[in-house]
């Protein structure tokens, strides 16, 4: 990985944990928030026949981090393109 200059390198890593950051929040309220925090409000509601609390803290917290990570790479693959590290 080679930058153009320290101020790119600076913005990157920014960018990047910025990113990150974000992340980690979304699967943090996906699994702690809605597996456990809110669970009794959403055991009212019914998804496929289950109680939305038992789904999200069952299945639905695997499904988010899934997408988690193909949404990281895509834009983490942007990210590079911008700054022009990208593999390609």
């Amino acid at each position: 990985m080679a930058f153009k200059n320290d101020d790119d390198k600076a913005a990157y890593w920014k960018e990047n944990l910025s990113l990150l950051a974000k992340l980690l929040v979304v699967w943090f309220v996906v699994s702690f928030g809605a597996g456990i925090l809110f669970v009794d409000a959403l055991n009212e509601i019914r998804f496929f026949g289950f109680k939305l609390g038992f789904w999200f803290a069952q299945q639905g917290s695997i499904y988010v981090f899934v997408v988690l990570i193909f949404v990281y790479m895509a834009k983490m693959n942007a990210l590079d393109k911008k700054y022009g590290v990208d593999e390609e």
